[in-house]
Protein backbone atom coordinates (compact mmCIF):
# COMPACT_ATOMS: atom_id res chain seq x y z
CA UNK A 1 0.00 0.00 0.00
CA UNK A 2 1.47 3.20 -0.87
CA UNK A 3 2.32 5.92 1.70
CA UNK A 4 0.34 9.03 2.39
CA UNK A 5 2.89 11.55 1.62
CA UNK A 6 0.41 14.97 2.11
CA UNK A 7 -2.78 15.80 3.12
CA UNK A 8 -5.29 18.83 3.74
CA UNK A 9 -7.58 19.81 6.58
CA UNK A 10 -10.48 21.05 5.04
CA UNK A 11 -13.49 23.24 7.15
CA UNK A 12 -16.65 23.73 6.34
CA UNK A 13 -17.73 27.48 7.07
CA UNK A 14 -19.77 30.71 5.58
CA UNK A 15 -17.26 32.90 4.83
CA UNK A 16 -14.06 30.98 3.72
CA UNK A 17 -11.51 34.10 3.10
CA UNK A 18 -12.62 35.45 6.68
CA UNK A 19 -11.82 31.96 8.51
CA UNK A 20 -8.53 31.04 6.44
CA UNK A 21 -7.36 34.29 7.39
CA UNK A 22 -7.96 33.87 10.93
CA UNK A 23 -5.84 30.71 10.28
CA UNK A 24 -3.18 32.61 8.27
CA UNK A 25 -2.76 35.09 11.57
CA UNK A 26 -2.45 31.69 14.05
CA UNK A 27 -0.42 29.61 12.63
CA UNK A 28 2.22 31.88 10.60
CA UNK A 29 0.16 30.38 7.51
CA UNK A 30 0.33 32.34 4.16
CA UNK A 31 -2.87 32.73 1.55
CA UNK A 32 -0.64 32.05 -2.55
CA UNK A 33 -2.71 33.90 -5.05
CA UNK A 34 -4.12 31.40 -7.78
CA UNK A 35 -1.46 31.78 -10.59
CA UNK A 36 -1.67 34.55 -13.02
CA UNK A 37 -3.34 36.93 -10.41
CA UNK A 38 -1.76 39.74 -8.78
CA UNK A 39 -3.99 39.59 -5.30
CA UNK A 40 -6.58 37.25 -4.04
CA UNK A 41 -9.38 39.89 -4.36
CA UNK A 42 -8.86 39.99 -8.04
CA UNK A 43 -8.85 36.15 -8.56
CA UNK A 44 -12.11 35.91 -6.75
CA UNK A 45 -13.71 38.57 -8.39
CA UNK A 46 -12.67 36.75 -11.86
CA UNK A 47 -15.25 33.64 -10.74
CA UNK A 48 -18.68 33.60 -11.77
CA UNK A 49 -21.14 35.16 -9.48
CA UNK A 50 -21.99 32.31 -7.53
CA UNK A 51 -18.73 30.96 -7.35
CA UNK A 52 -16.90 34.27 -5.53
CA UNK A 53 -16.35 33.58 -1.96
CA UNK A 54 -16.50 29.97 -2.29
CA UNK A 55 -13.74 28.98 -0.99
CA UNK A 56 -9.92 30.00 0.64
CA UNK A 57 -6.79 27.87 1.04
CA UNK A 58 -3.36 28.53 2.83
CA UNK A 59 0.07 26.80 3.40
CA UNK A 60 2.26 26.93 5.77
CA UNK A 61 5.89 28.96 3.83
CA UNK A 62 7.89 27.00 5.71
CA UNK A 63 6.29 23.62 3.33
CA UNK A 64 6.08 21.33 7.06
CA UNK A 65 2.42 21.83 7.59
CA UNK A 66 -0.37 20.65 5.67
CA UNK A 67 -2.57 22.63 3.51
CA UNK A 68 -5.66 24.16 4.91
CA UNK A 69 -8.77 24.45 2.71
CA UNK A 70 -11.76 26.41 3.69
CA UNK A 71 -15.31 25.76 1.61
CA UNK A 72 -18.20 27.44 1.95
CA UNK A 73 -21.22 25.23 3.05
CA UNK A 74 -24.77 26.45 3.24
CA UNK A 75 -25.16 24.74 6.32
CA UNK A 76 -24.20 26.33 9.96
CA UNK A 77 -21.83 24.69 12.70
CA UNK A 78 -24.81 22.67 14.79
CA UNK A 79 -22.69 20.07 16.86
CA UNK A 80 -19.80 19.50 18.96
CA UNK A 81 -16.46 19.53 16.40
CA UNK A 82 -15.16 15.52 15.82
CA UNK A 83 -11.65 16.82 14.52
CA UNK A 84 -9.92 20.10 15.81
CA UNK A 85 -7.00 21.53 15.90
CA UNK A 86 -4.65 21.88 19.15
CA UNK A 87 -2.11 25.04 18.12
CA UNK A 88 0.85 23.54 20.21
CA UNK A 89 2.92 26.25 21.64
CA UNK A 90 3.60 24.98 24.95
CA UNK A 91 5.45 21.67 24.31
CA UNK A 92 7.47 20.04 26.71
CA UNK A 93 6.29 22.49 29.12
CA UNK A 94 4.54 21.99 32.24
CA UNK A 95 2.95 23.37 35.48
CA UNK A 96 3.37 27.17 35.60
CA UNK A 97 5.46 27.72 33.31
CA UNK A 98 3.34 25.57 30.80
CA UNK A 99 0.07 27.54 31.34
CA UNK A 100 2.04 31.57 31.11
CA UNK A 101 2.89 29.74 27.64
CA UNK A 102 -0.83 29.42 27.07
CA UNK A 103 -2.45 31.97 28.48
CA UNK A 104 0.00 34.18 26.22
CA UNK A 105 -1.11 32.70 23.16
CA UNK A 106 -4.78 33.04 24.02
CA UNK A 107 -4.56 36.65 24.53
CA UNK A 108 -2.64 36.91 21.10
CA UNK A 109 -5.21 35.03 19.43
CA UNK A 110 -8.40 36.87 20.87
CA UNK A 111 -7.72 40.70 19.06
CA UNK A 112 -8.00 38.19 15.97
CA UNK A 113 -11.46 37.42 16.53
CA UNK A 114 -10.87 33.70 18.85
CA UNK A 115 -13.45 33.21 22.07
CA UNK A 116 -11.92 31.87 24.93
CA UNK A 117 -14.15 28.40 26.11
CA UNK A 118 -12.48 27.05 28.95
CA UNK A 119 -9.25 26.38 30.64
CA UNK A 120 -8.25 22.51 31.50
CA UNK A 121 -5.32 22.62 34.02
CA UNK A 122 -4.44 19.35 37.12
CA UNK A 123 -1.80 21.71 38.07
CA UNK A 124 0.70 20.03 35.46
CA UNK A 125 -1.18 19.64 32.36
CA UNK A 126 -2.82 22.12 30.91
CA UNK A 127 -4.50 23.22 27.40
CA UNK A 128 -7.22 26.26 26.70
CA UNK A 129 -10.39 25.30 24.82
CA UNK A 130 -10.88 28.44 22.52
CA UNK A 131 -13.43 28.95 19.59
CA UNK A 132 -12.65 30.60 15.62
CA UNK A 133 -14.09 33.20 14.34
CA UNK A 134 -17.12 30.82 13.19
CA UNK A 135 -17.23 29.08 16.43
CA UNK A 136 -14.93 25.96 15.58
CA UNK A 137 -13.31 24.57 18.52
CA UNK A 138 -9.41 24.17 19.01
CA UNK A 139 -7.43 23.88 21.86
CA UNK A 140 -4.26 25.84 22.47
CA UNK A 141 -1.58 23.45 23.91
Amino acid sequence: MPKVKEFQVTFDCAEPERVGRFWCEVLGYVAPVPDEFATWEEYDRSQPPEEQGSWFACTDPDGVGPRLYFQRVPEGKTAKNRVHLDVRVGTGLVGEERLAVLEAECARLLPLGAERVELLYDGHNSCIVMRDVEGNEFCVD
